[in-house]
This record gives C-alpha cells, sequence and structure tokens, in this order.
C-alpha cells in the first residue's frame, strides 16, 4: 500500500517573523548616513540632531527582506542609503504590540508603507501587513508586519527600549551584489554567507492575535 504523505499546513496570512532569541528581538529601519553614523558611534539612534522624535511617526519592520524591498538595498534615495538593525527587549516589542491599532494604507494619507512622515496626534501604535518579500524583492503569499510607533511615543523608544545598534548597510550590498552575479544562489547559501538572517515566528497571545488581525 503506498504511504500516504502528511500535508504540511500553510503559512498563516499574517505573520510576525523576526530574527529573535529568548531575550531580545531585532527590527529595522534606514536612515540617513548623519542619523545613522552618529547612532552607530553613540549606541542611541537620537545621538543627531538630524533625529526628530516630536514631529513624525517612525515604522519599524522585522522582515529583513521587507527593509530590503522598502530601501532598495539601501540604493534607493539618500534618505535611507543606510540600513540599521536595532535590537529590543522581547518584553518592549510585545508592549508595543499590545498599544496597536490596525491600520491601511488610506488612514496614513497616502504616504508610501513605512516612511515616516505622518503626523500623529495619539500615542496608538499603527499596525499595518504588508505582503512579505523574498530577498530578491518577490511578492509572497502572506503578510509582513509593520509597527508605527508615533511621535509621541517615540523618544521612550529611543531611550529606553533599544538595546543596541547595529550598521548592516554593507551586508545588504553585498546580498544584492550576489544575487545579481549568481541567480542561482539557494537561500540556504545566503543564510550560511550570513547575508540573510535565519527569522522565526514571533508568537504572541491568542488574543494580542485577534487585535492585531491575525486570526
Amino acid at each position: 500500500m503506498q504511504a500516504q504523505t502528511q500535508a504540511q499546513p500553510p503559512t498563516p496570512h499574517k505573520q510576525i517573523r523576526a530574527l529573535h532569541d529568548s531575550t531580545a528581538i531585532t527590527v529595522y529601519q534606514a536612515y540617513s548616513s548623519t542619523i545613522a553614523s552618529a547612532a552607530v558611534a553613540a549606541q542611541k539612534l537620537n545621538a543627531s540632531p538630524a533625529f526628530r522624535t516630536g514631529t513624525r511617526m517612525t515604522w519599524i519592520k522585522p522582515s529583513w527582506a521587507w527593509m530590503l524591498y522598502r530601501a532598495g538595498y539601501s540604493y534607493k534615495d539618500a534618505r535611507q542609503e543606510r540600513i540599521l538593525a536595532l535590537r529590543m527587549t522581547r518584553a518592549d516589542f510585545v508592549r508595543l504590540l499590545e498599544r496597536g491599532v490596525l491600520t491601511t494604507h488610506a488612514h496614513v494619507a497616502g504616504v508610501a508603507a513605512g516612511e515616516a512622515k505622518v503626523k500623529e496626534k495619539t500615542n496608538d501604535v499603527k499596525v499595518q501587513w504588508d505582503p512579505e518579500r523574498s530577498v530578491r524583492l518577490d511578492k509572497l503569499d502572506y503578510r509582513s508586519i509593520q509597527i508605527g510607533i508615533p511621535a509621541g511615543l517615540c523618544e521612550r523608544w529611543v531611550e529606553e527600549m533599544i538595546v543596541s545598534i547595529e550598521d548592516v548597510t554593507e551586508r545588504a550590498r553585498e546580498l544584492k551584489r550576489v544575487l545579481d552575479e549568481r541567480p542561482e544562489v539557494t537561500g540556504e547559501e545566503l543564510v550560511q554567507m550570513g547575508l540573510v538572517p535565519v527569522e522565526r515566528p514571533f508568537d504572541v497571545p491568542e488574543e494580542l492575535q485577534r487585535a492585531l488581525g491575525m486570526v
């Protein structure tokens, strides 16, 4: 009798995938060189006067591939020419999600997702789900989370929630170079080369999943 193959469960339509361990999670954002250089040197995101917390919403992304898509591997424009990996404690990340309010592109007045130009009058954290991308920037069939930190909460996020800052711009550019020169390269090879992190589902309580529109 022919053995039956057990079907694999489908990937959830909305999923938080990230590089994380038992204490911290990595999220990404792209900045100008002025902001990024000062932030890495001082390990403070607001080390440069060019970084302003009072007027803009800041969108963070746990997905490396979505950050690459948003910033064009750091080549898109001067405001996004340096990609930073920001490590937060798991507890602080969950606290942000607990303040989350679902939004859509329409709610951010037509501004492209992830662009930190939205004036915010409340301390609501915005949660937005966008099609996930592969490292080749192809659209995938499930959605990845973006988290908008409002101006009123941004200073606290900068001062209290970020535990380390790493410039990963060269990793993004080297990844693009490899993909351009070796179209046949596999995902496993990219991981072994240190160009793609191993992102795993980040579990949150079922009640929070419902609030975030995940179930």
